[in-house]
C-alpha cells in the first residue's frame, strides 16, 4: 500500500511539473519582453528576395518634396541610388512625426531604414544601429530679427540677438518632440547652470521655423544646414548662433540587420567621396534656387500643387472615378504637363492622345487642355471596361491599362496570349506579362502565332508601367487624395 502511495505522489509530482513547463513554454510573454532573438529580423538576403527596399523618411524642402510633377529631396535620392545599388525597388514611407518613424522600423516593422538627418547619439544607438554619417551639421538657434530690421544697422541688429549661449537663461524654446535638440537643451542648462523653458510639440522643425517667422513663437532649434535653406527664403529669421559642435548625421536599422548595416556604410563610406555626393549635397543645401522652389506654387512644400492643372484632375478625375494623383502621374509621365507638346508619332497635349483616339472624343491638336484631360480619362476608363473580362483584380488590372495607353491594348492581350502559352499566369503583370512586353521586340515572340499585333518596342511600355506607379506611391505620400 505504501509502495502504491509513493508511485502515485511521484506521478502527480511529475505531471505537475509537466504541465507547468508547457505553460512556460507557451504563456504569451508581456509586451516589451519578447527577447530580441525570438523576433524575426529583415536583413539583406530577404530584402532582394522580396525586391523591395522600404524605408521611412520625412516631408520638407531638402529630404523629400515633390516640385513640378517630380519628387525630389536630398534622402529620396540617396535611397533611390542605395536601392539601384543592391538591385532593388524603393519603396518610401513619409511621416514628420519622429516616434512614428521609430515605431516604423522598431514596432510595426514596416521599414528596413530610417532615412533622415538623425543625430547619431548613444541614447538612440540602443534602440537602433546607425550608419556611416551621410553629412555632418551642428545645431543652431533660430530667431526672428527685430521688426524694423530692415531700416537698422547690423550692429544695432546685433543688439537684439542671442549670442551668447548663457543669455538662453530664463528662454522658451520651442522644439520638435523626440528630437535631439531636446537632450541638446537639457546638457545646455547644466552647462549654463540655469533653466531653459523646453516646449515639445508635435510639429517638424520646419513648421516651428514658420511659427518663429510669424512671431507665434521666440524660438526653435534646427540643424544648421536645414536652418540655412530656410534663412533663404525668410529674410526675417537668424540662425547664425550654434548650440552645439558638429555632430553626424546618419541613417538608422535595426539591431540584427548585420548584412544591411554593412551594404550601406561600404556604399555611403565610397559615394561620400564622389564629385556626384558634392553635386547631390550642393543641390538640396547651397542651391540659390532653393528659396524659388521652396515658395513655389508648384511645390509641394508651399503650394501644395504639381501642376497648374490639378483642378481639373481633380474634377474630371472624380467623376469618372479615378484618383486624380494617378491621373497627374500619368500626364507627368506624357508630356510634363505640357499641352502644346506633340511627339514624333503624332500624339499632343497633356495626355499625348494619338490623333486617332482624340478624334473619337472630339478632341483634336487645337482643343483646350480640359478636353484632352477628360478624353484621356475617358480613354482610360475605355480600357479598364475592356480588360475586366479578363483581369478582376483592380490594382493587377491597373498595370494593364497604364501599358495599354502607352503601347496599345493589342499588344498588351498579344502579351496575355504569350505569358499562358509559356506557362505564366496571363493575369499577373510582374514576373509574368511584363516579361513579354518587355520582349515584344524580339522576333522569336512577335513572329509567334498566337501574336496578333506582330513586333512593339516592349521596353517602353515595361517602364512606363513602372514609374507612373512609383510617382503616383509619392504622389500619395504629399498630396491630399
Amino acid at each position: 500500500m505504501l509502495k502504491n502511495k509513493l508511485l502515485k505522489s511521484i506521478f502527480i509530482f511529475l505531471t505537475v511539473i509537466f504541465f507547468f513547463g508547457l505553460s512556460y513554454l507557451y504563456w504569451p510573454r508581456e509586451a516589451g519582453t519578447v527577447h530580441k532573438e525570438e523576433k524575426y529580423t529583415i536583413d539583406l538576403p530577404e530584402i532582394k528576395e522580396r525586391g523591395v527596399l522600404r524605408a521611412t523618411t520625412n516631408f520638407n524642402s531638402t529630404n523629400y518634396f515633390i516640385y513640378r510633377g517630380q519628387p525630389m529631396g536630398f534622402h529620396l535620392e540617396l535611397l533611390s541610388l542605395f536601392a539601384n545599388h543592391i538591385g532593388v525597388e524603393l519603396e518610401v514611407f513619409v511621416s514628420n512625426d519622429l516616434e512614428e518613424n521609430f515605431s516604423c522600423l522598431l514596432k510595426n516593422s514596416e521599414c528596413d531604414i530610417i532615412a533622415l538627418d538623425l543625430t547619431v547619439t548613444k541614447s538612440r544607438s540602443k534602440l537602433f544601429s546607425f550608419t556611416e554619417p551621410h553629412s555632418q551639421t551642428r545645431q543652431v538657434l533660430v530667431q526672428r530679427l527685430p521688426d524694423t530690421w530692415y531700416s537698422m544697422h547690423s550692429a544695432e541688429i546685433e543688439g537684439h540677438l542671442i549670442r551668447n549661449q548663457l543669455n538662453l537663461a530664463g528662454k522658451t524654446i520651442h522644439v520638435q518632440k523626440n528630437s535631439a535638440f531636446v537632450t541638446r537643451l537639457e546638457h545646455l542648462m547644466e552647462e549654463i547652470g540655469d533653466t531653459i523653458y523646453i516646449v515639445e510639440v508635435d510639429k517638424d522643425i520646419e513648421m516651428l521655423i514658420e511659427q518663429v517667422v510669424n512671431g507665434e513663437i521666440d524660438y526653435t532649434i534646427s540643424d544648421e544646414h536645414l536652418a540655412q535653406v530656410n534663412e533663404n527664403y525668410y529674410a526675417n529669421i537668424d540662425v547664425k548662433t550654434p548650440i552645439s559642435f558638429h555632430q553626424n548625421l546618419a541613417w538608422a536599422v535595426r539591431h540584427g540587420s548585420g548584412e544591411l548595416l554593412e551594404a550601406i556604410n561600404r556604399w555611403i563610406a565610397n559615394f561620400r567621396d564622389t564629385r556626384q555626393y558634392v553635386n547631390l549635397y550642393n543641390k538640396y543645401f547651397k542651391n540659390p534656387r532653393s528659396a524659388y522652389i521652396a515658395t513655389s506654387p508648384l511645390s509641394t512644400i508651399r503650394g501644395g500643387n504639381v501642376s497648374v492643372y490639378d483642378d481639373y484632375f481633380r474634377k474630371y478625375a472624380e467623376r469618372k472615378g479615378w484618383d486624380w494623383r494617378l491621373i497627374a502621374s500619368i500626364a507627368y509621365q506624357e508630356s510634363r504637363f505640357d499641352h502644346s507638346a506633340v511627339s514624333w508619332a503624332g500624339a499632343f497635349g497633356v495626355m499625348q492622345l494619338m490623333p486617332g483616339t482624340a478624334a473619337q472624343y472630339n478632341v483634336y491638336q487645337n482643343s483646350p487642355v480640359v478636353d484632352n484631360i477628360v478624353a484621356g480619362i475617358n480613354y482610360l476608363n475605355w480600357l479598364d471596361n475592356r480588360l475586366k473580362k479578363h483581369i478582376e483584380d483592380e490594382e493587377e488590372r491597373l498595370k494593364f491599362i497604364l501599358a495599354s495607353y502607352n503601347v496599345g491594348i493589342g499588344h498588351v492581350l498579344d502579351a496575355r496570349r504569350l505569358a499562358e502559352k509559356h506557362g505564366k499566369d496571363p493575369n499577373v503583370w510582374k514576373d509574368n506579362v511584363d516579361y513579354f512586353v518587355l520582349n515584344k521586340s524580339k522576333s522569336e515572340y512577335y513572329l509567334d502565332p498566337v501574336v496578333q499585333y506582330g513586333y512593339a518596342r516592349g521596353s517602353e511600355p515595361y517602364h512606363y508601367v513602372i514609374e507612373i506607379l512609383e510617382r503616383y506611391e509619392h504622389y500619395k505620400n504629399v498630396l491630399d487624395g
